[in-house]
């Protein structure tokens, strides 16, 4: 494929990305196209040369040779190719949640823009960014090395529904579990949202 030519009991804080595999090293030979004119909206829709890519299945093969490297970079990587291209927040958007079970037992599985679904667990967190400007909180979820999706608003409502109140070194939070893993939506202590964290088996306190 021409990249250039069309007609994926421990605590793990939010503010620091889980250590996760990198993508396979780059075999020698592969060329590296350099930044190439795809963006993919904040709302999840990809654009080539400002025109949004229609066909799903075509995003979805660009989406399945997705990579971020440790500086952040977004590159698609083909045997043959390697190419950057701009996010302008995430990849993805989840947009739909399935709940299954109850309480500790329960499990939240996302469903992504792209038709991938995502089980939350310790290995996929969710965490909440919040503007320090306008406190307007950002829910992302992992869906693989170091991508994430943007949990759509309508689908954090649903899961802000599933919060529960719990206490971390005699402070409120509010969180949901998921896998036996519970994620820290934010303090009620405080008007908003200000970071999040996970614990499996137990509470821990936003952004420790």
């Amino acid at each position: 494929m021409m990249l250039g030519a069309i007609p994926k009991a421990k605590v793990v804080p939010f503010e620091a990305d889980p250590e996760l595999p990198l993508p396979p090293a780059i075999p020698r030979g592969r060329t590296n196209c350099g930044d190439i004119d795809i963006r993919i909206a904040r709302d999840g829709t990809w654009f080539h040369q400002g025109s949004p890519i229609g066909r799903l299945e075509l995003v979805k093969l660009f989406a399945s040779v997705l990579t971020r490297d440790r500086s952040g970079a977004y590159w698609l990587a083909t045997p043959a190719e390697l190419a950057r291209i701009r996010v302008e927040d995430v990849p993805f958007v989840a947009v739909e949640m399935s709940v299954h079970g109850q309480g500790r037992d329960q499990v939240l599985t996302f469903r992504t823009n792209i038709d991938e679904t995502i089980t939350c667990d310790d290995r996929h967190p969710l965490r909440v960014a919040t503007d320090p400007k306008t406190g307007e909180p950002s829910p992302y979820v992992t869906v693989r090395q170091r991508m994430e999706a943007r949990i759509a608003r309508s689908v954090y409502y649903d899961l802000v529904s599933l919060g529960t109140e719990e206490k971390v070194h005699d402070k409120s939070v509010f969180a949901v579990w998921s896998a036996g893993t519970l994620f820290t939506l934010g303090r009620l202590d405080e008007a908003n949202i200000d970071g999040a964290g996970t614990q499996s088996g137990a509470v821990t306190e936003a952004g420790s």
